[in-house]
């Protein structure tokens, strides 16, 4: 039996859902909810409603885009002359991207605000 969770809405959460992915599609949802800084429930929560993913800066979030892009580089170096990329690797950068240009926008906000 599952554990009755209330969530931010003073709703219980008591339902449980499972599904079976790949181990690369695991690694792509590890991966964002790593960058996003969110519990992976509360990523795929908003990734079925379609809601805006926003990405707050925390150690977390930094330490996660940190140890990503080691791990990007560590794929470059392995790639001879841009050959064999792959699409998983390519996604995985345009997602470190993104995080990063909306935290850079969630600095400047920050700063126009003061």
């Amino acid at each position: 039996m599952s554990i009755k969770k209330l969530d931010k809405q003073g709703r219980w959460r008591n339902k449980t859902v499972s599904f079976r992915v790949s181990p690369e599609e695991d690694k792509q949802i590890e991966t964002a909810v790593r960058l996003s800084g969110m519990s992976k429930q509360d990523f795929i929560i908003c990734c079925l409603k379609k809601r805006k993913i926003e990405v707050t800066g925390n150690p977390k979030v930094y330490k996660a885009l940190k140890n990503e892009l080691a791990n990007v580089l560590n794929e470059l170096n392995r790639i001879e002359a841009g050959n064999k990329v792959s699409q998983d690797l390519l996604d995985t950068i345009h997602l470190i991207t993104i995080t990063m240009q909306g935290m850079k926008n969630g600095i400047s906000k920050k700063e126009e605000n003061q």
